[in-house]
């Protein structure tokens, strides 16, 4: 069953195409990721699925409703996490959720038992009572994924959900993440520039341009590189990539460092046929399995780390040039 389907949405700014006809389907508790360098038309689709913008063309369903037939129903069956922090920090924890649950017409009864229900699963229940200027990043995102479940949406939506986090306190939240998934069954969309987050997704959609140009597991995306990956050192650069194309008749890339790389099956086996066979000294070395990097790097020319603007930017400019029409 799909919770949200898109079939050839397209968003324009004036002479900018920022969504150009992308289609694609969420299955229900799936972890749904949404990858792409700054530009690419990530918060332009989120902002669209969230009613926040209008699309220029095409349709987008949520929990079977329309974004711009039925904006009601569709916020009412979404929960958003911004990448910019969205609490109140003068209220307690309880205090913001209050606040969204009475916003999003959560009945008192049915509050007194999500409120307790989803501070337990971020493990706030015992500063239920603290003012949230005294949480701590990590404590802060997790209460705003609390406040995101009150209201028990079918999708949740996550905007670079660990940005600014320490390595540990990143890991700590995927795993509520993780929790949502396996015992509320939530359908969870996306966006992260960690590759090694995307990994915890189901499904990846790459965004480039404007249209999604891969979209499969992590593991199938990764399988389409062309296999493992070696890398060589060699003082006789020139020749030795002359040699591997005319022995093994392989492609040969520059490789990180000035090195020579190729892509090949089973490398564990092929080896030492390089040792054995090849004339040309190598000094170094490296084998290693395709990385999530090497996919973002194959299908758009970019490595994700080069990507320094954050999407709220994105938006923001996209916004201003709606607010110059």
């Amino acid at each position: 069953m799909n919770v949200i389907e898109v079939k050839k949405l397209t968003k324009k700014f004036d002479n900018v195409v920022a969504v150009d006809g992308i289609s694609f389907e969420v299955r229900k508790g799936e972890i749904f990721g949404f990858l792409g360098p700054n530009g690419a038309g990530k918060s332009t689709t989120i902002s669209i699925l969230a009613t926040l913008l209008d699309p220029t063309s095409g349709e987008a369903r949520i929990n079977n409703f329309s974004v711009l037939e039925d904006r009601n129903d569709v916020r009412k069956s979404i929960g958003l996490v911004f990448q910019d922090p969205s609490l109140d920090d003068r209220l307690t924890a309880e205090e913001n959720l209050r606040f969204h649950a009475r916003l999003y017409g959560v009945l008192p009864k049915e509050y007194k038992e999500r409120v307790d229900e989803v501070l337990e699963l971020v493990e706030l229940k015992d500063r239920r009572n603290d003012i949230v200027r005294t949480f701590s990043g990590g404590m802060k995102r997790r209460l705003e994924i609390a406040r995101g479940l009150i209201h028990y949406p079918a999708v949740l939506f996550l905007d670079e959900p660990t940005i600014g986090l320490d390595p540990q306190t990143r890991a700590h939240l995927w795993e509520y993440i993780l929790k949502l998934k396996k015992e509320k069954e939530m359908t969870i969309f996306m966006t992260t520039h960690y590759m090694n987050e995307a990994e915890y997704c189901d499904r990846i959609a790459v965004i480039d341009h404007g249209k999604i140009v891969a979209l499969d597991t992590p593991t199938n995306l990764k399988k389409k590189i062309g296999g493992d990956i070696i890398r060589m050192k060699s003082a006789e650069k020139e020749k030795l990539e002359e040699e591997i194309k005319k022995k093994y008749n392989l492609k040969v890339k520059e490789g990180e460092g000035g090195s020579v790389q190729i892509e090949v099956e089973n490398a564990e086996t092929f080896m030492p046929r390089l040792f054995n066979e090849l004339d040309s000294k190598i000094e170094s070395i490296e084998l290693r399995r395709p990385t999530l990097d090497d996919v973002f790097l194959s299908l758009t020319g970019r490595m994700i780390r080069e990507e320094h603007a954050s999407e709220k930017d994105e938006f923001r400019d996209q916004m201003r040039i709606r607010g110059r029409r």
